[in-house]
């Protein structure tokens, strides 16, 4: 990638990226002061109360790479801390998982940046096989593998591989467009543009 997305916050994605490009609230950073992480997705797709191929991926993403999950339900956890470990020694920069994991304690200690719906005692199986790499669906967004992830305490972008270099350049310009803007310039537009959209919503009412 030429571009470190992580220069912007995934508010700044929000402000010109549609909704569905969002990993739904719930899957989130499991410990204090996460830092933001950016890298291409690679997507594993798990079955009900099986984690095999979770623990297959860690040593087939390559390095740089956001390991994306779907785990399909929360009843088991789908890694550890032992994986994590592992995953955090080859270079991957982090998890996003649609699913719960264990060992936080571990995991915070490490550093490891996870985003999870939360965390679960018991382990899963490792029975079932699932092709890596498929496009899969995590929290409610389409994710295929090579597509951007910017995850932060705001929450997770998935900018399609297609578009990425596009969306960065756009989201930095209007970044820019903000910031040159002082407290007294920003409040004088906003107050004209609610004004206006108070009177457009009074005329449909």
């Amino acid at each position: 990638m030429k571009q470190d997305f992580s220069k912007l916050a995934t508010t700044e994605y929000g402000n010109i990226l549609t909704n569905d490009h969002f990993i739904d609230y719930n899957i989130g950073p499991l410990w204090q002061g996460m830092p933001r992480i950016f890298g291409e997705a690679f997507t594993v797709q798990l079955a009900s109360g099986d984690n095999l191929m979770l623990h297959s991926a860690i040593y087939e993403a390559p390095e740089g790479s956001i390991i994306v999950v779907d785990g399909v339900d929360s009843e088991y956890a789908v890694a550890g801390g032992n994986v994590c470990a592992v995953a955090k020694n080859r270079g991957i920069k982090g998890f996003i998982i649609d699913g719960v994991i264990r060992d936080l304690g571990e995991i915070s200690d490490m550093k490891f940046p996870v985003f999870a719906k939360g965390v679960h005692p018991v382990p899963g199986k490792k029975n079932v096989y699932c092709e890596l790499g498929v496009s899969i669906t995590c929290g409610g967004v389409k994710v295929s593998t090579g597509d951007v992830i910017v995850a932060d305490l705001e929450g997770i972008v998935v900018i399609p591989k297609a578009s990425a270099e596009d969306v960065f350049v756009s989201a930095s310009k209007k970044a820019r467009d903000e910031a040159s803007l002082t407290l007294l310039e920003w409040e004088a537009n906003h107050r004209a543009k609610i004004a206006l959209a108070i009177s457009s919503a009074k005329q449909k009412a």
